[in-house]
């Protein structure tokens, strides 16, 4: 026959042995329990201070310390605090992580220089909150053309380094042959130029964000912008229709991946280059 108080009688918690375990439950918001002394009957509508608010269907609600002294489907259980929802890493555009409540930095004196608005526009929606945490301005030049003005007027050095994204660096074009031209003078030592082989920065939006397989062909002699402008059908006679049409283009980019590699590695270039301590 089986010893049901066991072979030793003053071992540690024989008076438990053979009780059924009370389970904790987390007092969700909607779960519904019984008061076990009252049998009064709710749901959960708040947790505050170790205490349960408790609404029944007619909408008296009453107010009970968390703990035991409850029942889910007739079986006893103990009503503790919900867990908190863990938050999620947060990441920006760029794919880094996000800095919670960082104010902008006060600007450095380095500069990005990108050719014209559009180009400014995407990066900042795609890499805008790195360059805030960094504090690194993005200033347009209207053209690569302007970029030697630009060197002139205000030259860089080991406190302040430009980097310049281009449009169309690719072996052969005028671009390139200013690019070239411009890192041979006096400036290179604090000068980065990169670019992406892409006619203009539109084309540094994935297609597929668009809908469409590839970016239309325009040919030799068209003004590019409208030339998409009329491959899509959009409107591209009067003036203002290509700015439009690059705000449904932006529109549509929400991160990195929409974006060609052969700028996200370009971009990244820069930014590492002119936040690079001085004297490096």
């Amino acid at each position: 026959m089986d010893d049901m108080y066991g072979s030793d009688v003053l071992a540690a918690g024989w008076r438990d042995r053979g009780a059924k375990k009370v389970l904790d439950v987390p007092a969700e918001r909607d779960l519904v329990v019984e008061v076990a002394g009252d049998g009064y009957c709710g749901a959960v509508t708040r947790v505050q201070g170790g205490n349960v608010e408790l609404e029944d269907r007619v909408g008296r609600k009453r107010v009970f310390p968390l703990g035991g002294g409850f029942l889910i489907d007739g079986e006893p259980v103990r009503l503790t605090a919900p867990v908190p929802p863990k938050q999620a890493v947060r990441r920006t555009a760029s794919g880094s992580f996000a800095v919670g409540d960082q104010r902008a930095r006060t600007a450095l004196p380095s500069r990005i220089l990108v050719e014209g608005k559009h180009d400014a526009e995407l990066v900042e929606k795609v890499w805008g909150a790195d360059l805030r945490v960094e504090g690194v301005v993005v200033e347009y030049l209207e053209g690569v053309d302007k970029l030697d003005e630009l060197l002139q007027s205000a030259p860089p050095n080991s406190a302040r380094r430009y980097g310049g994204l281009v449009d169309h660096l690719v072996p052969g074009s005028k671009e390139t042959r200013i690019a070239d031209a411009i890192m041979r003078g006096p400036h290179g030592r604090h000068l980065k130029i990169v670019g992406h082989p892409f006619i203009d920065v539109w084309q540094c939006v994935k297609p597929q964000v668009l809908g469409i397989q590839r970016w239309p062909e325009i040919p030799r002699g068209t003004d590019w912008k409208t030339g998409i402008c009329k491959a899509f059908g959009w409107p591209h006679t009067e003036q203002g229709d290509t700015g439009r049409a690059w705000q449904h283009i932006l529109g549509k980019v929400t991160t990195y991946r929409d974006l060609e590699p052969a700028l996200l590695g370009r971009v990244e270039e820069l930014i590492d280059f002119v936040t690079e301590p001085a004297g490096r």
